[in-house]
């Protein structure tokens, strides 16, 4: 899901550096916020690094393959820290290895950071009512994991079809776009389930640490 260098236009890439920085700078603004603000910063950390391994975890699929993206589990655990752990994980994808790039960075950045923004407030909505439940808990987080990669979805199709660099072709270009949304539309699946498990399970281990989201 990521966008590589040299595929969008230039407007593209710019918006998509605006609008990170002003997501980011929001992020930021809102954990400082918070009473201990570096107190979710270990966790963060480990859930970065989930984010950055889970590209290298291919899934194979009757289409093709896959990978893991995590970003709704990271909305879902780390709240307003998910767009900066997001943002620092795809820095390292393309300076590492290359997947996506730094030109196209902001883009991606808004394709599987602020979707896990929403999965946020989605996973938050649990709380409503009389009780916290494991089985709320489970249903938020299925919807939180799954929402997240239909919204990727969704924003890498908008964003990859509109703004295509005219050295390119655009039929095999939109083409190959629609092919690999077909490809990952079982992660909508597999991630929602992915995130209801961990959620239930930090739910009856440990659920001080989903208190903050």
């Amino acid at each position: 899901m990521h966008i590589p260098e040299g595929y969008l236009t230039l407007p593209a890439i710019a918006g998509g550096y605006a609008i990170t920085a002003a997501a980011t700078w929001y992020s930021i603004r809102k954990i400082n916020k918070r009473e201990n603000p570096r107190e979710d910063v270990p966790k963060a950390s480990l859930l970065t690094a989930a984010f950055f391994i889970a590209s290298l975890i291919s899934i194979p699929l009757p289409i093709g393959s896959a990978h893991l993206v995590l970003n709704g589990l990271l909305g879902a655990v780390l709240g307003y820290f998910a767009l900066p752990a997001i943002l620092i994980g795809l820095f390292f994808q393309a300076v590492m290895f290359g997947h996506g790039g730094l030109t196209t960075l902001g883009v991606n950045a808004v394709i599987m950071g602020l979707p896990a923004i929403v999965s946020f407030y989605i996973f938050r909505l649990r709380k409503t009512g009389k009780s916290e439940s494991r089985a709320k808990t489970a249903v938020f987080g299925f919807v939180a994991g799954a929402i997240a990669i239909a919204i990727s979805l969704a924003l890498y199709v908008g964003i990859a079809v509109s703004f295509i660099s005219a050295d390119l072709s655009e039929t095999g270009q939109r083409t190959a776009i629609y092919s690999l949304v077909i490809t990952n539309l079982p992660l909508i699946a597999i991630e929602g389930t992915i995130t209801a498990m961990l959620a239930v399970f930090l739910h009856r281990v440990r659920p001080q640490i989903l208190d903050g989201v």
